[in-house]
């Protein structure tokens, strides 16, 4: 027999006790939360860590934004793999935002790579509002990614070519880029 122990926040949320759990969990707990929704193909739980308007920008799916979009994201990942694995590594965070590294792992689904693991390491950027994510990005070497999929080289070109324009559209990238053009 098991003898008594504590539920954690975390152990509620993934049990089902979302509501009103989310904003108390600690970002180590948010994380463990986030990985179990995604391994488990828990779109509705996953979208209850994000704020009503908050977005999730993958890497090879793009961003979506609200928590339906952020569910029916997530389902696209398991319609193109199985078998999720998602580590996160030293977190560390402020409550305004969070850093994690990251290690995941599938097997694809896709007719022409089934059955090809994928394992890839990046970094996961979080920020918050209201103790929930208002925004997920994440950085990582897509080609390495794509590589393990056999993807022929021109495939990888066009996917990694609509990263990048998607990439230099940011105003952020602005400042960086419009120096160049100026005459």
């Amino acid at each position: 027999m098991i003898g008594s122990f504590v539920i954690t926040a975390v152990q509620k949320w993934i049990a089902g006790d979302k509501h009103d759990k989310v904003a108390h969990l600690t970002f180590r707990d948010l994380l463990t939360a986030f990985a179990a929704a995604v391994e488990a193909n828990d779109g509705e739980g996953l979208a209850s860590l994000f704020t009503e308007d908050g977005t999730y920008e993958d890497g090879f799916f793009g961003a979506h934004t609200g928590r339906p979009a952020i569910a029916m994201m997530l389902q696209r990942f398991h319609d193109t793999g199985r078998a999720y694995m998602w580590e996160f590594l030293d977190p560390l965070s402020d409550g305004s935002i969070g850093y994690a590294r990251f290690r995941f792992s599938y097997a694809s689904l896709l007719p022409e790579a089934a059955g090809r693991p994928v394992f890839f390491e990046g970094m996961s950027c979080f920020r918050f509002r209201d103790g929930l994510i208002a925004h997920y990005g994440e950085a990582f070497d897509r080609g390495v990614a794509l590589v393990q999929l056999d993807f022929s080289a021109e495939r990888i070109k066009h996917i990694l070519a609509r990263a990048a324009t998607a990439q230099n559209r940011n105003p952020e990238s602005k400042r960086h880029l419009h120096r160049f053009s100026a005459g």
